[in-house]
């Protein structure tokens, strides 16, 4: 056993641990692109923008990089000819393009996203390297090296909600209804939040406790559950549209559409421990026995002591956050193959197929598939930050006067970032389930 001393010097070295970790992985983020190699090898679509070889002009084939609706007729005058009703079925191409470096430097949003990924990686690291480091609430902030784990949470979770932010406000990524309904559903869950802060919905319903906080604190938690349920609606559609096809729930039987059978095993895992995950938190599953005073033994067949099952719940909240990340190809893959299925429907909708929309589309899945890329990856990143500050165990900010001064100490609580953990996880799942049931039951449908 170390003496009092020799545990002094290893707790004034963790500082300088956490401070070294996090200068040495930012400098080798900063060569090392993991982001880009997260990317590559994607593959993404164009449609062609004329496609007539007999025509000097044109110099053969070229590909729509350009936005929908620019015709080289608004540079320079053309000839009107005769109307022509018969399909050409040359026009009948899209070209398929695998995602490089170079290819990801001219998308919108892609620095965005590996300035935000290196950032949330050291963040993250910084918190795991907090859990095994020797920590004693005697020491304080700066000797135990909690506060380099605390301040990059925190500028971590802030990154997270301005790139949403300015990720939700791009006008032409999703549709005024949308934008709407996401509206509505921010609203919804701010009053639903509310009532759970306040103690409004009964106990019996969700497993979560808010004694420490008062009224403007639970009124702030609200808020940001509220902006939480706002945010989260897109990119939960998204997953459902991504589920949907990568699992061929089409039956369309086209391989250029679905994904192998590793990436559906993926896709399959993520939306279930989701699921269970999101349901470890509700009461009727995790009932006690509220008559007995002091219980540990839980209610309803599984027979775990409540120190097992609260660890078993946080060990589920991190794979869930891992498997959504581990994910992120398939999905992002699933999106860009959206394209692929929406030009494939309407070349084989009529005899004179009209391809306007499809071209439109096919150009706006791979223009920004770098922000659809952000709203896959941000709520996981939310989740996984979250609960590594639930695990700062030592409420060392509750202890000094400065800091409470400025922030509410009891917002830092380890159970309120646990339940935030919860909400995001909780939130997506039933935006996804919903979206899901409504393709299958033929109200909604992937085009």
């Amino acid at each position: 056993m170390p003496n009092s001393s020799s545990l002094l010097l290893m707790l004034s070295g963790n500082l300088f641990l956490q401070a070294a970790l996090a200068l040495s992985l930012t400098l080798l983020l900063h060569f090392i692109k993991i982001p880009a190699l997260l990317l590559s090898g994607l593959f993404t679509y164009v449609h062609p923008d004329d496609v007539a070889p007999n025509n000097a002009s044109s110099n053969g084939v070229r590909a729509a990089i350009r936005r929908p609706g620019t015709n080289d007729s608004d540079l320079k005058p053309r000839k009107k000819s005769k109307e022509r009703f018969e399909f050409d079925e040359n026009k009948a191409q899209i070209f398929r393009l695998k995602l490089s470096d170079g290819h990801l430097q001219t998308r919108i949003y892609f620095e965005d996203f590996r300035s935000v990924f290196n950032s949330i990686l050291v963040s993250l690291s910084c918190l795991l390297l907090h859990r095994f480091l020797p920590k004693s609430e005697e020491s304080g902030v700066l000797k135990s090296g909690s506060f380099v784990p605390i301040l990059f949470g925190f500028l971590g979770v802030g990154r997270i909600f301005v790139l949403i932010f300015r990720v939700s406000s791009e006008r032409s990524a999703s549709k005024l209804s949308e934008k709407h309904l996401s509206v509505l559903l921010g609203f919804l869950g701010f009053i639903v939040s509310l009532g759970i802060v306040h103690g409004a919905v009964p106990k019996w319903v969700f497993d979560v406790h808010f004694e420490a906080l008062h009224g403007f604190e639970k009124l702030f938690i609200a808020i940001f559950m509220g902006c939480v349920s706002f945010f989260l609606y897109m990119p939960a559609v998204r997953i459902a549209h991504a589920f949907w096809l990568g699992t061929d729930q089409l039956r369309c039987n086209l391989p250029i559409v679905s994904c192998g059978w590793f990436a559906r095993l993926l896709l399959h895992a993520n939306y279930l421990v989701m699921v269970l995950t999101s349901m470890l938190w509700v009461k009727p599953f995790t009932d006690q026995n509220s008559r007995i005073e002091n219980v540990t033994k839980l209610v309803g067949n599984v027979g775990m002591q409540k120190s097992e099952f609260d660890s078993f719940r946080l060990w589920c909240l991190l794979v869930s956050g891992l498997l959504q990340i581990a994910s992120l190809r398939s999905n992002v893959q699933m999106y860009l193959n959206e394209a692929v299925l929406c030009w494939y429907q309407r070349l084989h909708a009529s005899k004179v197929p009209d391809l306007a929309y499809s071209r439109a589309k096919v150009f706006l899945h791979n223009h920004f598939v770098c922000l659809v890329v952000l709203q896959f990856f941000l709520p996981a990143s939310m989740v996984l930050i979250f609960l590594g500050l639930s695990q700062l165990d030592d409420d060392l900010l509750t202890n000094y006067e400065g800091v409470c001064s400025i922030l509410p100490c009891s917002l830092l609580d380890k159970e309120v970032a646990l339940f935030i953990a919860w909400w995001v996880l909780f939130v997506w799942t039933i935006y996804s389930s919903v979206t899901l049931a409504l393709f299958r039951q033929g109200i909604l449908c992937v085009s």
